[in-house]
């Protein structure tokens, strides 16, 4: 056996499922092996990868035992000359593996061979080549002069930017996302060491690879995408410590005393400030932007009341403390229109904020003209606020986009998308986007066969880019387009728009736009209920209705057959810890839900003679077509069942 592809899965099915037709691809001229190890991914990737890839040995732990266990427990059965542990979010080119077989081959001192690697919008990892860490490394890092000077010998020794992304070099530290060492090798030096639970294995890996005698390589003569599809986010509190965690174990391993607790020093100081901006920008996100919004519409009225009591109607005394009254409650009442036209969604819309300005206006209206005479105060003075908190919203929200601490959405009529692949292509392409809710997104497709529908020649799309609006390109590998040709794209597209990709044979599209952030998926199987849109209609049924039994208590001991029962439940479904209709199995694939009352079909869970096939089937469409409307008939449809334990 020549060579064994060890992958190590956790939760990413639609990464490894591109990944793992690009590795096909890559061993077909070779005799290999491929292992996937999953760490009890609970995103369904056995029922979905399982049957797609027979030929492929995979191993289904029943606990997440960390990326250098995982490893070492398909090295323990490998029978390759040579091994790669590679990321299940990366995709190789056809020739990848052969090239570095025929590199360790004619390098007699290689231990192990990195490569470089390209994220999710085709730009070079830094970290495809690195130093080992250091106190005073690990300063130039965290202080900014790494960034400042990314070329200097002395400030970028961490990234080695200094070092021709282009070249072939010896270098410390390899990346664990693709480490391609031979047999021989791990035989004298062992494994990942498995005290590493994520994050620094690879730091170890390659020390010990050195210790032996050999040296690590950085291969540039092949590159490969790495689109950043794992869970935890490089920007989170949890990652610094995780990542700082593990380079200290590194030092405390290998370096002297003195080192180490200097080390120490600089990891306490680097999750700290981390830990700060990441809670300024958290709290911005989920707190102080809509308390910040409210701060901004009370100070809208307040002008609004300046501008009319000293320019248009200064004849008028008005009440100071019912005007402060009706300006927090106006903001009030904004922040709650605004969480239900989502305003507050990760991705800011424009037309979220108009419809939240325009619909808390007239709400306002409303209740104005129902208060008596005594409480009102002015018509026009409610307008001009309300013009004024939507141009200062607009503008804060502006504020937000430049610096990076809100992202802006991209609604459907905003997308000119470009499929680079065939007309067979084009149509399984919008077939998957029409299944995500996209119909009319795609302009039109450049072909590497001669086809009369193209807007054009694969060899014309950097030009058509240029001069189209398109900001998202869809990149299709087929017998026509290969992975090294999807890869060599990926640089040359350039950041004006968002790539994508589809390998043939998948039922996905997968893309990253940053690799600080987990990537996206676009998929078959999608499900109604894992729109935010939905999950919030859905939680304001379950408060409104649970309000409403208890607001009614007393009736239901003559109307319900278990009135404290269903007292019991209204209050757990107004805390939250309950929702009213949800899954009858559990079913950690399906989008998260509290524990529910009733099932899909409207019964209580101890009474449903449904088998378990049944049971799934019902979840799964429940989660696949849901809609509000259905809550709430299942809800008084089976009122009688309601308070049944």
């Amino acid at each position: 056996m020549q060579l064994s592809v060890i992958i190590v899965n956790y939760n990413v099915k639609y990464f490894l499922e591109q990944c793992l037709l690009s590795v096909e691809k890559a061993v077909q001229q070779l005799q290999a092996e491929i292992w996937v190890v999953d760490n009890a991914s609970t995103d369904g990737s056995r029922a979905y990868l399982e049957p797609k890839f027979p030929q492929v040995q995979f191993c289904w732990n029943k606990e997440n035992i960390g990326f250098g266990r995982a490893c070492n427990q398909a090295l323990a059965q490998a029978t390759g000359e040579y091994i790669l542990f590679l990321n299940p979010d990366t995709i190789v080119p056809e020739d990848c593996f052969t090239a570095c077989i025929n590199f360790c081959k004619q390098t007699t001192d290689a231990g192990a061979l990195g490569i470089r690697m390209l994220d999710g919008s085709g730009r070079f990892l830094p970290e495809s080549k690195r130093s080992f860490p250091s106190p005073l490394t690990s300063f130039y890092k965290l202080s900014g002069l790494a960034a400042l000077f990314p070329k200097s010998k002395t400030f970028s020794r961490y990234h080695l930017g200094y070092l021709d992304e282009h070249k072939n070099h010896v270098v410390d530290v390899l990346a664990g996302a693709f480490m391609f060492i031979p047999k021989a090798v791990l035989d004298k030096t062992g494994g990942f060491d498995e005290s590493f639970f994520m994050y620094g294995e690879d730091v170890d890996l390659s020390y010990r690879i050195q210790e032996a005698g050999y040296k690590n390589y950085y291969f540039s003569e092949r590159s490969i995408l790495h689109f950043k599809g794992e869970s935890t986010k490089k920007t989170s509190v949890n990652y610094v410590r995780m990542f700082y965690d593990a380079m200290s174990r590194f030092v405390k391993k290998h370096y002297s005393s003195s080192s180490a607790g200097l080390f120490a020093t600089f990891i306490s100081a680097a999750i700290w400030m981390r830990a700060f901006l990441s809670l300024i920008k958290r709290f911005i996100q989920r707190v102080g932007l809509p308390l910040l919004d409210a701060l901004l519409i009370v100070a809208s009225f307040v002008l609004a009341k300046y501008v009319w009591t000293q320019f248009i109607r200064p004849e008028i005394v008005y009440q100071n403390k019912l005007l402060w009254l009706s300006f927090i409650g106006f903001s009030g009442l904004f922040l709650v229109v605004s969480y239900y036209t989502g305003l507050y969604d990760k991705q800011f819309r424009y037309k979220n904020l108009f419809q939240s300005s325009l619909i808390s206006l007239l709400i306002i209206l409303a209740v104005y003209s129902l208060m008596p005479e005594e409480y009102r105060f002015s018509r026009g003075m409610v307008l001009l606020g309300s013009l004024f908190s939507y141009m200062l919203l607009y503008v804060w929200r502006q504020a937000l986009l430049k610096t990076a601490v809100v992202e802006k959405a991209i609604d459907e009529e905003d997308y000119f998308s470009i499929i680079a692949g065939t007309q067979a292509d084009l149509q399984k392409i919008n077939q998957l986007l029409q299944q995500n809710g996209r119909s009319k997104t795609i302009q039109g497709f450049v072909s590497p066969l001669a086809e009369q529908q193209a807007l054009g020649s694969l060899t014309e799309l950097p030009q058509l880019l240029q001069n189209t609006p398109a900001n998202e390109l869809v990149l299709c590998e087929s017998a026509h387009l290969s992975f090294a040709e999807i890869i060599a794209m990926y640089e040359q597209a350039g950041k004006k728009v968002k790539l994508r990709l589809h390998a043939n044979g998948s039922e996905s599209i997968i893309g990253s736009d940053s690799k600080n952030e987990a990537g996206e998926v676009l998929h078959s199987q999608q499900y109604q209920l894992a729109s935010a849109i939905n999950l919030r209609l859905k939680r304001l049924i379950d408060i409104s209705t649970a309000l409403l039994f208890l607001l009614s208590f007393p009736v239901h001991f003559i109307t319900n057959r278990q009135p404290l029962g269903l007292l019991k439940q209204s209050f757990a479904v107004l805390i939250g810890t309950k929702t009213w209709i949800g899954y009858s199995t559990l079913r950690k694939q399906l989008p998260t839900l509290r524990p529910s009352v009733l099932g899909p079909a409207g019964m209580p869970h101890h009474a449903s003679k449904l088998k378990k096939e049944g049971l799934l089937m019902a979840d799964e469409w429940y989660a696949k077509e849901y809609e509000p409307q259905y809550d709430l008939a299942t809800i008084f449809t089976n009122y009688q069942k309601l308070g049944n334990k």
